[in-house]
C-alpha cells in the first residue's frame, strides 16, 4: 500500500512542488497573492476562503494556515488591496466581501449584483473596487458606500477581467472583449472580437498595458497589441494539447519582474513562455488533474497552483473518491522564467 500511496502522491504532484496545507474540501477557483507579503489567499467551491502565510528559508518553504471565512455558496474570486491590508471574495451568493485581514476585523459585504459574481479587481489609481458578474454587469464601489459609483451594462456576462491601471479589459460570453481606459472608466475604449474561436477563459494586460493575453478553452493564447500599428505583432499559438486532446487555458499570469507568463490548463500543466521572442521557456511535468487557477507572489520568486477537478467535463464525471483538491507552490528558477536573449542580438551593432 505505501507504494500505491508514492504513485499517487507523485501523480498528483510530479513538479515535485510544496503543498499547501490543510487543503480545501472542494476545488479551488482562485488564487490571489499579497502585493506585500507572501500571504495567499484561495477561493473554493466548498463556501470557504482561507489564507496561509508562506514561509522560505533557502529553498524550502512552508505554509501556516492563518485565517478563513466563508460565504453562503461557492467563491468565485479574490482580490487584494494594494496596500496588503485588505482581501475581497466574491461569488454565487452575489455578493462580495471586504476582509481586512491584516487587523484582525470581521467581513463586511460591500458590494452586490442579481447574479453570481465571477471577476473582481481593486483599481489602485481610484481606489475603488471593480466587480464583473454573470448578471452582465460591471460595477465600481468605493466601499465606504453602500451603492456603486458607477454601473456599467456590458453585452453579456462577464467571464475574465484583467486591470494593470490605466488598462482594463474585460471577457464576456459570445467572445467579447471590451477595452476600458480606467480614466475614462464610464465609456468604452474599444470592443474587439476575441481573435480566438472559442469561449474565453481567462484575460491578463501585459505589464506595460499596450495588450493583453487572452486563453480560450480551445487550447489557445492570443496575444494582442491595443494600437492599431502594433497589430502586425499579434500572434496566437497552441498550448495545453495532447495529440488530439484540447484542453481549456484557464489562467494567464505574467511575471512581475521579467515580463514573461505562464499558463495553466485542463491537461494538469503549466508552462513559462515568453511572448516577445515567441518562445516556451519551460514546460512541467502534468498533474493527474486540472490546474484552474495560479498566481505569482509579489517578487515572482513563488508560483502557486491549484490541481482539482475543474467541472469542465461536468458534475457526472466528478469522482469524489479521487477528486482530491491541492494547492502547490513552485519555485521558479531564473531559467524557466527570464527571457532568453533575442538570437543573433549580441552580433548587431
Amino acid at each position: 500500500m505505501a507504494t500505491f500511496g508514492a504513485a499517487a502522491t507523485s501523480r498528483s504532484n510530479p513538479n515535485k512542488s510544496y503543498e499547501v496545507a490543510p487543503s480545501p474540501s472542494d476545488s479551488v477557483s482562485s488564487l490571489s497573492f499579497s502585493p506585500r507579503a507572501d500571504i495567499l489567499v484561495a477561493t473554493s467551491w466548498d463556501n470557504q476562503v482561507r489564507c496561509w502565510e508562506i514561509v522560505r528559508s533557502g529553498t524550502n518553504v512552508t505554509s501556516n494556515p492563518k485565517a478563513s471565512i466563508s460565504h453562503d455558496q461557492p467563491v468565485l474570486c479574490s482580490a487584494w488591496k494594494d496596500d496588503g491590508t485588505t482581501v475581497f471574495t466574491g461569488g454565487c451568493d452575489k455578493q462580495a466581501k471586504m476582509w481586512p485581514l491584516l487587523s484582525g476585523a470581521q467581513p463586511v459585504t460591500v458590494a452586490m449584483h442579481d447574479a453570481p459574481i465571477k471577476e473582481m479587481a481593486w483599481i489602485p489609481g481610484m481606489n475603488l473596487l471593480v466587480t464583473g458578474s454573470w448578471d452582465k454587469t460591471l460595477k465600481y464601489w468605493d466601499t465606504r458606500q453602500s451603492n456603486p459609483v458607477h454601473t456599467q451594462q456590458l453585452p453579456e456576462r462577464c467571464y475574465a477581467m484583467t486591470v494593470k491601471h490605466p488598462l482594463m479589459v474585460v471577457g464576456t460570453a459570445d467572445r467579447n472583449l471590451i477595452v476600458f481606459n480606467l480614466q475614462n472608466p464610464q465609456t468604452e475604449f474599444k470592443r474587439i472580437t476575441s481573435p480566438l474561436k472559442y469561449q474565453t477563459r481567462c484575460v491578463a494586460a501585459f505589464p506595460d498595458q499596450q495588450g493583453f493575453l487572452i486563453g480560450s478553452i480551445e487550447g489557445r493564447v492570443g496575444v494582442h497589441h491595443l494600437d492599431d500599428s502594433q497589430q502586425s505583432k499579434n500572434f496566437t499559438f497552441k498550448c495545453h494539447r495532447d495529440g488530439n486532446e484540447i484542453y481549456s487555458v484557464n489562467s494567464l499570469n505574467f511575471h512581475p519582474m521579467h515580463g514573461t507568463f505562464a499558463t495553466a490548463g485542463s491537461d494538469g500543466a503549466f508552462n513559462f513562455w515568453d511572448k516577445d521572442s515567441k518562445q516556451r521557456l519551460k514546460a512541467m511535468s502534468r498533474c493527474n488533474q486540472s490546474i484552474p487557477c495560479s498566481a505569482f507572489n509579489h517578487d515572482g520568486s513563488i508560483f502557486a497552483y491549484a490541481v482539482c477537478y475543474d467541472w469542465s467535463k461536468g458534475a457526472e464525471n466528478h469522482n469524489q473518491a479521487s477528486a482530491k483538491t491541492n494547492i502547490f507552490l513552485h519555485l521558479p528558477l531564473e531559467s524557466e522564467v527570464k527571457a532568453k536573449p533575442k538570437a543573433g542580438a549580441a552580433t548587431r551593432k
